[in-house]
């Protein structure tokens, strides 16, 4: 059922569990699914820190090109990370993890967006520590 009708594997699966019919389930998906929510919780924050630090480089190195689209992306994707760590406490270990390459997507993307040099973008650690731009 899982590869024919997902959506039926799933509610039949749930409503296995509430009964406590665990013979019958399908162990090996039910499990695969389960490690997939984590990886996806994982790659929607990173997407969500992509973004913010995206918008944050463009905010500060084309300022005569700030935006309120700008300012409210990044808003709306802290407040999701806000939520996510909120719910999942355990991912902000994971945040701290990849900040360093997702400071090295976002430099690469602002550099296709904005056509200047990945030099233009100081390291990520010179970034956090002395150049943080402007705050609003």
């Amino acid at each position: 059922m899982y590869d024919t009708d997902y959506l039926r594997w799933i509610e039949t699966t749930v409503e296995k569990l509430r009964v406590r019919d665990y013979s019958d389930i399908d162990w090996e998906n039910l499990i695969a699914e389960i490690e997939d929510m984590g990886r996806s919780e994982r790659r929607s924050l990173e997407s969500n820190l992509v973004i913010i630090i995206l918008h944050l480089l463009k905010w500060q190195f084309q300022p005569y090109q700030r935006s309120g689209s700008w300012k409210g992306s990044i808003a709306e994707h802290r407040r999701r990370i806000r939520k996510a760590i909120k719910d999942s406490p355990s991912l902000k270990p994971y945040l701290e993890e990849v900040l360093t390459e997702c400071y090295a997507d976002a430099a690469e993307q602002a550099t296709a967006e904005t056509g200047l040099p990945v030099e233009t973008f100081p390291q990520l650690f010179m970034y956090l520590h002395f150049g943080r731009g402007s705050r609003f």
